[in-house]
């Protein structure tokens, strides 16, 4: 627990599910962090074209709890969390192969390129030269865990933080 006076600290919301929101460029810096190295089944990512929302179901790596289990020598963690991009006028992939269903995909970073009026698109960055791109009227990203924090099937932290 932090003091009035204190920065609030990293480590401070470990063990608490994320709910985060994004609506300015340097907001999604932080999403991009915390799901980087995340991996989904393809099928796991659903365009909903009525409510203009692409989401994604993750299991995503819990950097926030990385430097904890290291310091308690207990087993890294990976959460299923929810990421959602509002107000999407298309979305079109690259290096994505559709017609498989068993295709994983891991999630490198979430970056935002700017356009007129607060318009934009959002770009997914995957593993093996594959992308997502998001036409997006305004920047809305959010990230939501889902489930409690499992432990991570490889036992290891992915190599960068």
């Amino acid at each position: 627990m932090t003091r009035p006076d204190e920065d609030a600290r990293f480590a401070d919301g470990a063990e608490r599910p994320l709910h985060l929101l994004a609506v300015g460029p340097e907001d999604l810096k932080v999403i991009s962090a915390l799901v980087q190295d995340a991996v989904l089944p393809a099928s796991e990512m659903r365009w909903d074209r009525r409510g203009r929302r692409l989401a994604l179901l993750l299991n995503r790596f819990r950097w926030e709890s990385r430097e904890a289990a290291e310091r308690r020598g207990s087993p890294y963690e990976r959460v299923q969390s929810v990421l959602s991009i509002e107000d999407v006028r298309a979305v079109s992939s690259q290096g994505i192969d559709r017609g498989n269903p068993d295709l994983v995909l891991s999630l490198l970073s979430i970056g935002f390129e700017p356009g007129e009026d607060g318009a934009g698109r959002v770009v997914l960055t995957l593993a093996g030269d594959g992308a997502v791109a998001v036409e997006v009227e305004c920047l809305e990203v959010s990230l939501h865990d889902v489930t409690r924090p499992y432990q991570a099937p490889s036992g290891k932290a992915p190599d960068h933080p």
